[in-house]
């Protein structure tokens, strides 16, 4: 695939480092070796893009090596996709993976898993190795994950640019009369040109009452003069997401808009003022909800208020660790990248999201993208 964007994709050497982190980890904590499945993790140690089907293919990396576990019938197709080098082994329809896997591992020592294997997969190999052999790989991977490199974030950053530049298109462009659908494809079409690796990944466009359902409403919508608009959409860049929303009104905004918007940028805010390095997570989200109880709204989940966490961490897995939640006291740390969106719902009225995303520098939070100035602006 041509690559026509101003950062580089993620080289091999960085793969390479990354796995001799995940084996310094392996040794630290005694495990022998770490089955990857069809997943992110695969992807982010070794390149390789492959989605989950019924047949286990992964990898299995241990203090000696990295070998592919492929189904005999895909080893040609996965020659032929950019990963990084390492041996293939095969298992053919009528074998076992599992058996495979452990006569790859030896007869001794412990296996991680990557977490989010399937549990088909996890059952077959406890029969063939022992329940006790397996452990979970999440320690292992996940926080090797949550710290971004600088190429990590400069594809981030250059993703968030291109979808803030789509809000902005689709800002300038609505109008009374417009059906949802016809944004939602419009949003697709443009990620497609500015080079996304597929389109949109997910583009949420809600009118009106709509707009305080969080994942918005079944069904299409038609834009109606005085309506409140909220967009969430974003793509993935050599993997890495974006993901912005913006709620907004077209022309005369009303107080109650006006006045629900202010809280929930004032939320927001909050959540970036409080990011430090070192702050637990629960922190920001405590914060986001500080604000609200001040105004009136809330406490805890309770509507109109904020039902639900006040951000995610994002990277290869639009969803992924950290997560701005109550009870989450990992500490941030340098890398870290995450959502910064406390959305405010008035129920049967309206919800206000303001979604930007903040990157953890040595010195504290910097914003992806620049928040929105007012109820009417996207900036």
């Amino acid at each position: 695939m041509d690559w026509k964007h101003p950062v580089a994709r993620i080289s091999d050497a960085e793969y390479r480092a990354r796995l001799d982190r995940l084996r310094q980890r392996m040794e630290q904590s005694g495990v022998t070796g770490t089955l990857l499945g069809s997943t992110d993790s695969l992807r982010y140690f070794t390149g390789l893009v492959w989605h989950q089907s019924e047949r286990l293919l992964g990898a299995l990396v241990t203090a000696e090596s990295i070998t592919y576990i492929v189904p005999g019938f895909e080893q040609s197709r996965v020659e032929t996709l950019p990963r990084l080098a390492g041996e293939i082994a095969v298992w053919q329809e009528e074998e076992s993976s599992a058996a495979l896997v452990a006569r790859l591992l030896g007869p001794t020592g412990k296996l991680a898993l990557d977490d989010a294997l399937p549990l088909f997969v996890y059952h077959a190999l406890a029969g063939e190795l022992g329940a006790e052999r397996l452990v979970d790989g999440a320690p292992l991977v996940r926080g090797l994950r949550a710290i971004k490199s600088a190429a990590e974030i400069a594809l981030i950053q250059h993703a968030m640019g291109i979808t803030m530049d789509i809000h902005r298109k689709v800002f300038s462009t609505l109008s009374p009369g417009v059906a949802a659908s016809e944004v939602v494809k419009f949003i697709d079409q443009q990620h497609r040109l500015a080079g996304a690796d597929d389109g949109s990944t997910f583009a949420i466009v809600s009118f009106g009452q709509a707009t305080s359902l969080p994942h918005g409403a079944d069904g299409d919508q038609i834009l109606a003069k005085g309506d409140v608009i909220l967009v969430d959409t974003g793509c993935r860049l050599d993997g890495y997401h974006s993901d912005l929303t913006r709620t907004y009104m077209l022309d005369d905004v009303d107080s109650e808009f006006a006045r629900g918007w202010a809280i929930e940028r004032e939320a927001q805010q909050a959540v970036f003022d409080v990011a430090a390095i070192g702050a637990p997570c629960e922190n920001l989200d405590q914060a986001a909800r500080d604000v609200l109880a001040r105004h009136g709204l809330g406490p805890d989940y309770h509507l109109p208020g904020l039902p639900h966490r006040a951000g995610h961490g994002l990277g290869l897995e639009i969803h992924e660790a950290p997560y701005l939640v109550r009870g989450n006291s990992t500490p941030l740390a340098a890398g870290m990248c995450f959502s910064n969106e406390p959305m405010l719902v008035f129920p049967g009225m309206f919800g206000i999201r303001l979604e930007d995303h903040i990157y953890m520098a040595e010195d504290g939070p910097r914003w992806f993208t620049t928040p929105a100035k007012g109820p009417n602006d996207i900036s």
